[in-house]
């Protein structure tokens, strides 16, 4: 890696270390604050589920603020939306608002996200093909999870010490004063590099181009078509297995109030993700494909939802609990790699936001679902159906391997995606 290409690669780490530490102080306790509003588990995660609407309903425009203005612009506008409906979210336990309020400012939430979702992606792959990155994307993507795997252990780990020590709302008072100042490091060291907007068109005109365009190259590519369309599955259950562990946890360990342990949660899975982000390269070599791996983890992924389901130990529920984390970590780089690598520059913010709203639309009807099955029938019994739900995905992306996308069995980066396999 040459000297540009690190100075690219340093820039997009130390973003995912203050994003993600900014984010996991909440992650351990999450679940708990909003039971500590007065709101139910249905209530609970339904609050999850507007969050991930404002995801699917936001993700789009913002992809295209990323591909039309430019994607330093658009993570900007992300920290900033970040930081004060989080600050919201604050007011509203204060004020143990009813569930209405809850819905409207999680919708705002998730505006905030989609801001980042894509474009800090798509800035990172443009910018390595214009400094002469010729390495490997899994690489590159796998230590991005081994920062954010660090940073997820750090702030969650300490979101619930300090919850313990001083109440649940002030972790997010914490993540809201972290995102002003990802803000301005961002605004000092960022430059659109490998990418100029065109704004030669009026704002509706190119909207509309780059949308026909990420169409095109996107969901008309059969391979890359098959791979979003089976995201709902996995991120959908993935979105309420994260926060449902955290209550399943206190519950196996025998004390609701021990909130140090609800982070721990979280903190399991960022070593996992630590772990994962090394090995994922390594891994990968031991696939003819990159499909392949993502399939092999979404199983493992399957079968340790089952066991935890299943399980009645605190210590089991932790060890399965790191293996359903790593197979995780494991497959998303070798995922991203796969869809970077067959999506054109000018439409890879949009296109990957296209991913990351099918992601999300299953986290707004799978989410609330299960939470409303862990009212019913306990929270064992809906990781189980989560597992089983997880299931259907794998189908759909053997299909996408069916096709033989060229990029299915690289493993460096090129200055542009492989034509589409005939």
């Amino acid at each position: 890696m040459n000297p540009a290409s690190a100075r690219v690669q340093r820039i997009y780490l130390i973003l995912l270390l203050g994003n993600t530490l900014a984010a996991s102080f909440i992650w351990g306790i999450n679940t708990l604050f909003l039971l500590d509003a007065g709101l139910s588990n249905f209530e609970a995660f339904a609050a999850n589920a507007f969050f991930t609407a404002g995801m699917v309903i936001f993700e789009i425009p913002t992809g295209v603020v990323a591909d039309t203005v430019g994607r330093k612009a658009s993570y900007l506008l992300g920290t900033i939306t970040l930081s004060v409906t989080t600050a919201l979210y604050w007011m509203l336990w204060v004020w143990q608002s009813p569930f209405v309020w809850w819905a409207i400012v999680s919708v705002l939430l998730g505006l905030g996200f989609t801001f980042f979702s894509g474009a800090v992606e798509a800035w990172l792959v443009d910018a390595l093909t214009s400094t002469g990155y010729t390495g490997s994307l899994e690489a590159v993507f796998g230590r991005g999870l081994v920062v954010t795997g660090i940073a997820m252990f750090t702030g969650s780990v300490l979101g619930g010490v300090i919850a313990q020590a001083t109440n649940l709302g002030v972790p997010f008072l914490v993540r809201a004063g972290v995102l002003v100042i990802m803000f301005i490091y961002a605004f000092i060291v960022m430059r659109d590099l490998g990418f100029t907007p065109d704004r030669s068109r009026g704002p509706l005109k190119a909207t509309r181009l780059v949308l026909t365009e990420s169409v095109e190259h996107g969901l008309k590519r059969r391979s890359v078509r098959y791979m979003i369309l089976s995201a709902p599955f996995a991120s959908g259950v993935g979105f309420y297995a994260f926060y449902a562990l955290q209550p399943y946890l206190l519950e196996l360990y025998g004390d609701p109030s021990a909130y140090s342990i609800a982070g721990l949660a979280a903190a399991i899975l960022s070593l996992a993700q630590v772990a994962g982000g090394v090995l994922a390269p390594r891994i990968r070599t031991l696939f003819a494909k990159r499909t392949s791996t993502v399939i092999a983890a979404s199983l493992l992924s399957v079968v340790s939802l089952v066991v935890l389901g299943l399980n009645s130990l605190f210590w089991l529920a932790v060890v399965f609990l790191m293996v359903w984390g790593f197979v995780f970590a494991v497959a998303e780089p070798v995922r991203q790699a796969y869809l970077n690598d067959m999506i054109p520059s000018k439409q890879r913010a949009t296109v990957l936001s296209f991913d990351s709203l099918f992601g999300s639309l299953g986290g707004v009807f799978i989410q609330p679902a299960l939470g409303r099955s862990a009212d019913l029938w306990g929270y064992g019994a809906s990781l189980m159906i989560g597992g089983l739900v997880e299931l259907i995905g794998v189908p759909i992306m053997l299909a996408s391997r069916r096709q033989n996308d060229p990029a299915d069995t690289r493993t460096v980066q090129t200055d542009a995606p492989a034509p589409e396999a005939p």
